[in-house]
């Protein structure tokens, strides 16, 4: 699968979702047809895993998590945990604690006494967090969310890398002052899209300008307030990257009331890949956060582990593609 992903120039699990036919997974139909054409061209023969001893006994996955209807992330990674689950005869039991600590408690408690393959531990926004007192035998995965000294495997997105891809688009298209309007710094996910934004102007030699850089709360009120003020700037961007889409629906409201085109006056790039961004106008070019893939990952491994295969600590950042649309 290593040497399937290097031909098709796309992630492990990219070539895992496409050869087990997850068809809930956003892939494009090109990456798709790219990973079919590298496994004929190899030669590559998909083995089949027979469940072990320890699958076949469990009847279900278990999943925790703080949030899941504020956001659809933690919805759409329980899609990619119950795809891969169900294609390996499991059910997923899903619980939601709201953040209470007792609640959770009993929610681990309660899945322990269970005959589990495994359980992912998920969280709305990405965060170093305590580990859960998990008592049963039962491997732990952490889902978008990571453990003091990675004492726990996790799947998180790549957001450094994300950030790096989305201002590299700006850049490539001949932009040289790109505005960049941040979430709230407190939160990891800020923090590394900004690390990811800054990396990429350096690569191009580009210098980091403060004054480009204003800080939102995710909400579109913020992006459409930050907007105003970098375009009241006495050099404003040409280009603006917001680091959700949100942001970026204010943004496009903020540069329609100053009469500006996008991407003609000004390009815009947002982040998140959520609905709303194939339907502005343009459609808004994005960065997509991989919850379906991450998902996936996070079954996968429980499903290994309990076969047999051991589920060493580590983290793996699932990388956070590129959607191109009409923005930029």
């Amino acid at each position: 699968m290593n040497d399937v992903a290097n031909e098709a120039r796309v992630s492990q699990t990219t070539v895992s979702l496409v050869l087990n036919h997850a068809d809930g997974a956003r892939l494009s139909h090109e990456t798709r047809q790219r990973v079919i054409k590298s496994a004929a061209k190899l030669g590559y023969q998909q083995a089949r895993r027979g469940g072990g001893a320890a699958v076949s006994a469990a009847a279900t996955i278990g999943f925790i998590c703080d949030e899941i209807s504020t956001d659809p992330w933690t919805a759409i990674a329980l899609d990619g945990v119950r795809e891969k689950a169900w294609a390996h005869g499991l059910t997923v039991t899903v619980m939601a604690t709201r953040g209470d600590a007792d609640m959770e408690a009993a929610a681990l408690a309660q899945l322990s006494s269970l005959p589990i393959a495994g359980l992912v531990y998920a969280t709305i926004n990405t965060r170093l967090i305590e580990p859960p007192v998990w008592r049963s035998p039962a491997p732990i995965v952490l889902l978008n969310c990571h453990a003091p000294g990675g004492t726990l495997a996790s799947v998180v997105p790549g957001e450094v890398a994300g950030g790096h891809a989305a201002a590299d688009v700006l850049i490539r298209a001949g932009h040289k002052r790109i505005g960049y309007i941040n979430g709230e710094a407190a939160m990891e996910a800020a923090r590394h899209r900004l690390r990811g934004y800054r990396q990429a102007l350096a690569t191009a030699d580009l210098p980091f300008d403060p004054e480009l850089l204003r800080e939102g709360n995710w909400q579109a009120s913020s992006g459409y307030e930050a907007t105003r003020a970098l375009m009241a700037l006495a050099t404003p961007p040409t280009a603006i990257f917001c680091a959700n889409d949100l942001m970026a629906v204010g943004c496009y409201e903020a540069l329609r009331e100053l009469g500006l085109e996008i991407p003609d006056d000004v390009a815009v790039m947002g982040y998140d890949d959520r609905e709303i961004a194939q339907h502005l106008h343009p459609p808004l070019s994005t960065v997509l956060l991989p919850h379906l893939e991450m998902g996936a990952v996070a079954a996968e491994w429980l499903i290994d582990a309990a076969g047999g295969a051991p589920l060493r600590p580590r983290q793996v950042k699932v990388e956070c593609p590129i959607v191109a649309r009409k923005s930029v």
